[in-house]
């Protein structure tokens, strides 16, 4: 590897007769401070995260893994009562891993949480699991909320989308993973799903009006 090395001047030992300095070369370039220290590394040298025999490992990703909410069941909402709401969501989550090439584990620390128009209802997480290739798996997640206050405004809202039939709520869900590529793993990656889904009404035997569902996977950050 070429380098170049600036090191610090070091004083003489004592004793010793000290010559003078000739004069540096001239040069384009300016002269590090004494301390510093500076090394070149030849361009093809240059390491990259990730290494790129390491990137194209995962080249194939041609099927992304695909999320939808297959089902809700709702309980917890008595908007006659002036008490704090407690709400709960049971909700199943299809899971798509349609690529032929990649497994992938899903790690602690997701978190999946449920909003009407701003407000946070419920918190729940996946489970941890791994998911082979080729393969659809369908997860509940419980997700749970306590002490809920809704506005006037958000009451009046809520309680006219429920006599409509179509309660709109919006689910975020955010798991770390990782992939699984022959007998290679990868760091850490956060899948990111939101899926805005309407339901006809608010109890268990609620249905899923309509859904849509955006989400990515980012294999280069986590």
């Amino acid at each position: 590897m070429a380098e170049r090395i600036y090191p610090g001047d070091s004083p003489p030992s004592s004793g010793e007769h000290s010559n003078p300095k000739p004069a540096p070369p001239s040069s384009d370039k300016p002269i590090p401070q004494p301390g510093t220290y500076v090394v070149q590394i030849p361009k093809d040298q240059v390491y990259r995260v990730p290494p790129p025999e390491n990137a194209r490992r995962y080249a194939h990703l041609s099927k992304p893994p695909n999320y939808s909410v297959e089902s809700v069941a709702i309980k917890g909402f008595n908007l006659t009562s002036p008490s704090p709401l407690s709400p709960e969501f049971d909700v199943t989550v299809r899971a798509d891993n349609g690529n032929d090439k990649i497994g992938i584990y899903y790690e602690k620390g997701s978190s999946v949480n449920v909003y009407y128009q701003d407000v946070n209802l419920s918190n729940g997480a996946l489970p941890v699991f791994y998911q082979p290739t080729n393969n659809v798996t369908l997860f509940k997640t419980a997700l749970k909320g306590s002490g809920i206050e809704l506005t006037a405004a958000s009451l009046r809202s809520i309680s006219n989308d429920q006599n409509k039939g179509t309660v709109p709520f919006t689910l975020k869900l955010r798991a770390p993973v990782k992939i699984k590529a022959g007998s290679v793993k990868t760091w850490k990656i956060t899948v990111k799903v939101t899926c805005k889904i309407t339901v006809d009404k608010l109890t268990a035997a609620s249905k899923i009006v309509s859904k849509d569902c955006d989400y990515g996977v980012d294999l280069w950050r986590t």
